[in-house]
This record gives C-alpha cells, sequence and structure tokens, in this order.
C-alpha cells in the first residue's frame, strides 16, 4: 500500500501518470569532491529526479561524504544502489534493497539482504525492495563477474518477463533491468515493452544508454524511470539531453 509520501509513492504516482523519471548514478570511488564535478553540477542544474549512489566496490570511505555533499547543494532525492552491505548509510533517503532474482546466486538473492536487515530495521531510510535483474549487454560487466551469476540473454524475452513476473507476485515493488555497467547494448525495447506490459510495479532501466535517443526509446518502450551513470562521467553536458529526452517522452 504506497503512502502518499516517500520515493516509493512519488515512483508509483509517476507511473500512474505517465511521467517518465531521470537517475544519475554515481560511484561514491570515482567522484573526487576536491576537485570541481561538473557532471554533478549539470546534473542538479538539469534537475534529475533522483542520484542514485553506489558501486560494485567501495575502495574509499567516500560514501557518507558524497552523500553530505550532494545533499548540501540540492533537493534531490538521494538513493542508495548498494553493491554489498558496507554501502549503507543513513545520510540517504532511501535504498534500492536488491535482490538479483535473474541470478541463482544465493547470497545475492537473499544472503546479504539478511546480513543488512537488522541495520536497515534502526535506519531511518525508507526500503524499497527491488527485483535486479541482469541482461545481457554485450560484455561481461562487473555486475556479472562480482555476483558471479550469468545475465538474462538479451533475446529471451520471455525469459525476463516471467522473472520479472515472479518478482512482482513474491512482493517486490520495483522492478530494474542492468545491462551493465559501460554495456555496449542498451536493454532492447522489445524486452523493456514485454516486462512493463507484464507488471504493475514500476520498471526502471540502465545500462548502455548513452544518447537521448537511446533514452527516448527506452521510454517509448515502457520505462518509467531511466539510469545513467558512465555517459554523463563521460560527457557531463549530455543530461540536459536526456532530461528533454524524459519530458519528451
Amino acid at each position: 500500500m504506497m503512502t502518499d509520501q516517500g520515493i516509493y509513492s512519488r515512483l508509483g504516482r509517476a507511473k500512474q501518470n505517465g511521467q517518465k523519471s531521470l537517475a544519475m548514478l554515481l560511484d561514491p570511488d570515482k567522484v573526487d569532491l576536491s576537485k570541481s564535478n561538473r557532471g554533478l553540477e549539470q546534473a542538479i542544474a538539469a534537475e534529475v529526479d533522483y542520484f542514485f549512489v553506489g558501486g560494485s566496490l567501495l575502495l574509499h570511505n567516500s560514501l557518507d561524504p558524497l552523500l553530505e555533499y550532494i545533499r548540501s547543494q540540492c533537493r534531490i532525492p538521494l538513493v542508495l544502489f548498494p553493491g554489498n552491505t558496507l554501502q549503507l548509510s543513513q545520510q540517504a533517503d532511501a535504498v534500492l534493497l536488491l535482490s538479483l532474482i535473474s541470478g541463482r546466486n544465493p547470497e545475492l538473492l537473499i544472503g546479504q539482504q539478511v546480513i543488512a536487515a537488522p541495520y536497515l530495521k534502526r535506519a531511518a531510510l525508507e526500503i524499497i525492495s527491488t527485483g535486479y535483474m541482469l541482461i545481457d549487454g554485450g560484455i561481461r560487466s562487473s555486475v556479472q563477474y562480482m555476483s558471479n551469476t550469468m545475465p538474462i540473454p538479451a533475446d529471451k524475452v520471455d525469459i525476463a518477463v516471467s522473472t520479472a513476473m515472479a518478482g512482482e507476485m513474491l512482493g517486490l515493488k520495483t522492478l530494474y533491468l542492468e545491462a551493465g555497467s559501460g554495456a555496449k547494448n542498451p536493454v532492447s525495447e522489445q524486452m523493456i515493452a514485454g516486462v512493463s506490459a507484464a507488471v504493475s510495479v514500476p520498471v526502471m532501466v540502465g545500462g548502455g544508454i548513452r544518447t537521448p535517443e537511446k533514452a527516448a526509446a527506452g521510454y517509448r518502450a515502457g520505462a518509467d524511470l531511466i539510469v545513467v551513470g558512465n555517459a554523463l562521467e563521460a560527457d557531463p553536458g549530455l543530461v540536459r539531453e536526456l532530461a528533454a529526452a524524459r519530458l519528451s517522452a
């Protein structure tokens, strides 16, 4: 049951109203707060809907400082996108409690979540249970390597649809289709459309989206929220075009 407040409610209302959302994914290890962060500045100016914060690893004590810095610069919601249980902080507004439902690794289906549960129970964080689905993006991604799971083949729309339906039936609040950081190919429009048509929960899509045209195609196919990271690191100005694609979708 959605409440009138919170990020999950906001995602649900946007879906019901046909509004599309854009999130910038920030890896704490890749953001140097001692330098000017043009990508972050451009994202704030473009009024992205969310900042997702997390990465496959956390090599430095950089999570809290990054969250605190963003908080000092804007009111855009901060959502943890944790690669492991070390990437949790009460400086954020919410956490995507990820369950890797496309794989068969029990540690990432439920094991890591059990470890995190006592902390999350006490934390002042909105918890958004999320079915994380790794889709083949044409490369061996960091997520694939770190999770020790095989991605769903890019052309197996039926497997993705059945996996998404099972996730919704299990009570997961959102679904995240991920082609992987630096993917050659984004999740296909056919797969996005199939999953979106089969479930009622918000559908997020990330990985390999490097142009406003690809973002617009993802939105048209049924993505409710698109997540972009690497592309904005390479071309910070791209965020304005992606924001425009969100509004015109």
